[in-house]
């Protein structure tokens, strides 16, 4: 009876060992996305961009593929509840990569927009920046599941409140570029989705940092994070919204 035990323990943990291993692989593509998309939009390469869009569909199947494992691993194992709680995260967790990379492509999508449109001085510099950021927290939260690190992970949710500031400049200067000449206004208003993306990004990645602090600890994070983008309220954004939502 021990020896089968053991058996199915041993089978468990191979079977976890796989899930984890794609949630990582997951991981390493979607910031390789964040970055090919940014540096497309800079450079304005839209070959590159093109090419992130394209390898969108690697990270859904990796997604598929991650939530068909566990739920076969739940059917048949019956893990523990400690064991069933990081399989739970780690779900969590590819949903919240998959929607990265969605934004990503979205986008690698405005590159090929943007190219035949006037250029907004500083503005893909910025956006880079903001790209940069989210893609170094998307590192440090995979990182703080790999080694259960609740202080790095906190560390992640606390540093989304400069991405949402970031942000908020961006947008400002953005709407500063709209009024001073109304030829910008096309440009610009792609550019202020493309900031959003990163800023939504931003929240996904701190979503994932959360649902190491509960794997870690068995709770959420004590506090709710007050977010720091303000714009939503803003007359003039509402209007852009309305005008070019996707």
């Amino acid at each position: 009876m021990q020896d089968q035990h053991q058996h199915i323990s041993s089978a468990f943990d191979r079977d976890l060992e796989g899930i984890q291993a794609k949630i990582l692989k997951m991981g390493g593509l979607v910031e390789l996305a964040i970055r090919d998309s940014a540096v497309s939009l800079e450079t304005r390469d839209v070959e590159l961009a093109e090419k992130t869009r394209k390898a969108d569909k690697v990270i859904d199947a990796l997604e598929e593929s991650l939530n068909d494992e566990a739920a076969r691993v739940i059917a048949l194992r019956a893990p523990t509840a400690i064991d069933l709680r990081v399989i739970l995260s780690v779900m969590r967790m590819s949903a919240n990569l998959e929607r990265i990379g969605d934004l990503a492509k979205n986008m690698a999508k405005r590159t090929s927009v943007l190219v035949d449109l006037p250029s907004i001085q500083g503005s893909a510099t910025s956006l880079r920046r903001m790209a940069r950021e989210v893609e170094v927290m998307l590192k440090d939260a995979l990182d703080s599941y790999i080694h259960r690190d609740e202080a790095l992970a906190l560390d992640v949710i606390d540093r989304d409140r400069e991405i949402d500031q970031m942000y908020n400049t961006l947008f400002r200067e953005l709407l500063t570029f709209m009024l001073e000449d109304p030829r910008n206004i096309t440009a610009c208003m792609h550019l202020h989705f493309i900031a959003k993306n990163i800023e939504r990004m931003g929240d996904h990645v701190t979503a994932i940092a959360e649902q190491v602090v509960f794997l870690t600890t068995g709770r959420k994070p004590d506090e709710a994070r007050e977010k720091q983008d303000m714009t939503s309220t803003d007359a003039a954004l509402s209007r852009a919204l309305d005008a070019d939502r996707d």
